[in-house]
C-alpha cells in the first residue's frame, strides 16, 4: 500500500503533537508513556504515524487508542491498519461506527454551491480509496458525555451535523479542545469558522455553538491551525457571526 505521508509535523505543546495531511489532521497526545490518537489520516497513513510517534520518543504499542472524530476518509481511514500495527483500541460515535467498520453506504454531504469545489478538489489529494480497504477488528461505541481515561479525563461532546455522529472531545483539566470537522480554521487568514461538507448545516451551526460555549483555552480543528491559547473567545466571536448572519 502506498504511504500517505504528513506535510508537517508540530509540537502543539509538549503533550500534544499534530499531524497534518494533504486533507486532515491527526493529533497524538500523551500522558506520561501512554499515547492516545485522535483521528487517524486516510489509508496509507499508518506508518507515517508510526514514525511519528518513534520521533516523539514513543514506541507505536505505547498509543493504547484511536478515538475517532467521525468517519470520513480523511479523518478515519488509517484506523484499522494503525490499530492492527499498534495494537490500539478504536473508539467512535455509536451513530458514525457502522462506518467505520465499513458497514452499508456512507452518507454524503449536501454542497454549498461555493464548496462543491473545494470539495472535487480535496478528492484528489487523498489517496486512491483500498479494494480491501484494511478495516478495524472491533470499534469501542461511544456517546456523549462519556468520559474517556487520558488527559486527565477527556469528555465525549456530542457535535452532530458534520456527520450524525460526529464528536469533539474535551480535556477540562487542560483546556484543550479537539472539534473534528465541527469547527475549522480558514486555510488563508486561521480565522475560525464552521466546518465544511456537512450533512444537515442547521445541526452543525448548533454543535458549533455548543462547542463555542465551552471554556477551552486550545482548540485543535480537523483542518487548519489550532487556536493556542483563548481558543474559547476565539470560537465565540466566530458563532456571534454566524447568529449575525
Amino acid at each position: 500500500m502506498t504511504t500517505y505521508e504528513p506535510t508537517d509535523t508540530i509540537d502543539v505543546t509538549p503533550r500534544l503533537r499534530l499531524l497534518r495531511f494533504p486533507v486532515g489532521q491527526a493529533y497524538l497526545w500523551r500522558d506520561g508513556p501512554e499515547v492516545t490518537l485522535i483521528d487517524a489520516g486516510a489509508p496509507g497513513a499508518a506508518q507515517p504515524i508510526a514514525e511519528a510517534v518513534r520521533d516523539w520518543g514513543h514506541a507505536p504499542e505505547d498509543v493504547r487508542r484511536i478515538v475517532l472524530t467521525h468517519f470520513h476518509e480523511d479523518h478515519a481511514g488509517g484506523a484499522g491498519e494503525f490499530a492492527r500495527l499498534s495494537g490500539a483500541e478504536v473508539y467512535a460515535h455509536r451513530l458514525d461506527a457502522p462506518f467505520v467498520r465499513g458497514e452499508g453506504p456512507e452518507p454524503v454531504p449536501v454542497l454549498e454551491d461555493w464548496e462543491r469545489a473545494i470539495h472535487e478538489q480535496a478528492l484528489t489529494q487523498l489517496p486512491a480509496r483500498p479494494a480491501h480497504p484494511v478495516l478495524p477488528s472491533s470499534v469501542r461505541e461511544l456517546a456523549d458525555g462519556d468520559v474517556l481515561d487520558f488527559g486527565g479525563g477527556a469528555r465525549v461532546v456530542g457535535a452532530p451535523g458534520h456527520t450524525d455522529g460526529s464528536i469533539a472531545l474535551e480535556l477540562p483539566l487542560h483546556g484543550v479542545l479537539f472539534t473534528g470537522d465541527a469547527v475549522a480554521a480558514h486555510p488563508a487568514d486561521g480565522q475560525v469558522m464552521l466546518g465544511v461538507f456537512n450533512l444537515d448545516r442547521g445541526r452543525a451551526l448548533a454543535s458549533f455553538r455548543r462547542l463555542a460555549a465551552l471554556d477551552s483555552d486550545v482548540a485543535c480543528f480537523g483542518h487548519g491551525d489550532p487556536v493556542v491559547g483563548g481558543a474559547a473567545a476565539a470560537l465565540r466571536a466566530a458563532a456571534e457571526t454566524y447568529e449575525a448572519a
